[in-house]
């Protein structure tokens, strides 16, 4: 067998079999496979943080190289979530998904072996990769398999998997940590995979029959093809409409977004202790700003910006672009700071890893049902506000307080804060948005929250680096309050806009 002819049976998507797909409730189980690939996914973002003391300990490193095994992920998810997308269209999304779950399991397997830091983090680059796979298509897989009807309740139930996998994530790794090794926290992810691999292979439907051609957005109209019929006609067809979107995708704005947000975050890690000349924070800055204004003059002028400057400067998205970008900020530094200012104070790692799991186990609560909770005259608005100051105040306890037990209540009220502040900020986002640039729109929410995540790891480490443990996690503390009182005051109204311009007078 050929690899040209392995490679179309492997991209070729197979059907559920008959049992499945006839099965009233069959979209559930397509729902449960979306679950599985969500928790993993948030499953890993969380579970890291504890991980990166034993880490610097094994390989001798600073804190500044060891979030790298963080940053290099997450780098890597922002500039392959747009790219991957756009490519699922081509070859399916089944598959896509399918094959997101074999680059997860087997990445994971090479980072758990990783006999360097810097293997590790080429192997969590590779992580990346895979979950770039996995979340660029579970959404559309939910809208694609599950009926109008039940579309809400099934997104609900996705929300809650990733809620699930973000709070089980710290209290596992400290278990991990500490009764086995750092490398069970990799290897953990790998028969979770596998299942992942059956599940989709078995239960998810069908997204592009055998010889069916590109579903790509937004195609060229078709040309007439001569005397081509059939299978043939349709294969033509499909080769110059992919190509067209090829040409149409914004290779070069996302270039030059991966060097700005690496330069940027770089210029962070050499401050923060990891190992370059003195001059590089300087140029690496530049660099970043650099690339940032070539950035913003690139996409005013693209065909198919994935920034979009018309949907930017849509009355209440860039603010809830921010807002979006400063929540993750404020869920994700606390991840890294608390397991620092906890196992210093002399709390195990297992023990610390229980008591951070409050803040996202308070996030998902709030994200999911705890809503419900509030008066339902609140509108997006003043959730979002009300949620930015219970961040604060939680924020501003956890810097008080000491490092102890007595974390818990502060963790809680942050992360039930932050689980009313996001969920409502991104509806204000989307609604702003007219519906035909929703895809776009919701490509910028990811982006900000990808950034935001990353940047709150980065801040982390120079404050600690700073400062020291103890003074700098507090001091950052202490910042990332005033910062969740400011996000309180950014909050805007949406204004649904019925058309955007996006580069040179074009509508999206």
């Amino acid at each position: 067998m050929n690899a040209t002819v392995l490679a179309s049976r492997l991209l070729t998507e197979r059907p559920r079999p008959r049992g499945i797909a006839g099965w009233p409730h069959a979209h559930w189980l397509a729902v449960g496979t979306v679950c599985l690939g969500a928790f993993l996914g948030q499953l890993d973002a969380s579970v890291i943080a504890l991980v990166f003391p034993a880490l610097g300990r094994h390989f001798d490193a600073s804190f500044a190289a060891v979030e790298w095994v963080a940053l290099a992920y997450l780098l890597v998810l922002v500039a392959l979530l747009a790219p991957i997308g756009w490519l699922s269209d081509l070859v399916g999304r089944k598959t896509m998904y399918i094959g997101g779950f074999a680059v997860f399991g087997l990445s994971s397997l090479g980072a758990g072996f990783a006999v360097s830091l810097w293997a590790l983090v080429g192997c969590r680059a590779v992580q990346a990769v895979g979950a770039a796979m996995m979340q660029a298509n579970s959404v559309a897989l939910v809208a694609r398999g599950v009926p109008e009807h039940a579309m809400r309740r099934a997104l609900g139930i996705q929300a809650s998997a990733q809620g699930l996998g973000l709070a089980l994530g710290p209290s596992l790794g400290g278990l991990l940590v500490e009764h086995a090794s750092w490398r069970w926290v990799f290897w953990v992810n790998v028969p979770i995979a596998l299942f992942g691999i059956l599940a989709g292979w078995f239960l998810l439907p069908r997204t592009r029959a055998a010889g069916a051609p590109a579903a790509v957005p937004n195609p060229r109209p078709a040309r007439p093809l001569g005397h081509a019929t059939g299978r043939a006609a349709r294969r033509t067809e499909a080769r110059r409409t992919a190509t067209h979107d090829a040409a149409r995708f914004d290779l070069p704005g996302l270039l030059l977004l991966t060097g700005a947000t690496t330069s940027l975050l770089l210029a962070l890690s050499t401050a923060s202790g990891l190992p370059l000349p003195g001059w590089a924070v300087a140029a690496l800055l530049l660099a970043s700003a650099v690339l940032s204004l070539a950035l913003v003059r690139r996409e005013r002028r693209a065909a198919r910006p994935i920034l979009a400057p018309g949907l930017v400067n849509t009355p209440g998205v860039r603010s809830g672009l921010v807002v979006a970008l400063i929540g993750y900020l404020l869920l994700f530094c606390p991840l890294v700071l608390g397991p620092v200012l906890l196992t210093g104070a002399g709390v195990s790692t297992a023990h610390a890893g229980l008591v951070i799991t409050l803040l996202p186990a308070a996030f998902a609560f709030a994200a999911t049902v705890g809503g419900g909770l509030l008066p339902r005259g609140w509108s997006d608005v003043t959730r979002c506000r009300a949620g930015a100051l219970l961040a604060a105040g939680g924020l501003l306890l956890f810097a008080l307080l000491p490092a102890s037990d007595a974390a818990a209540l502060p963790l809680l009220i942050a992360g039930y804060g932050l689980g009313l502040l996001l969920p409502a900020n991104n509806a204000l986002v989307m609604r702003a948005i007219p519906a035909q640039c929703s895809a776009v729109g919701g490509g910028m929410v990811n982006m900000a929250r990808s950034l935001g995540t990353a940047l709150g790891m980065a801040l982390s480490v120079l404050g600690v680096h700073l400062a020291g443990a103890a003074s700098g996690g507090r001091t950052v503390l202490l910042v990332l309050a005033a910062v969740a009182a400011a996000a309180a005051l950014l909050t805007r109204p949406a204004r649904p806009a019925r058309g955007t311009r996006t580069a040179r007078g074009a509508r999206l």
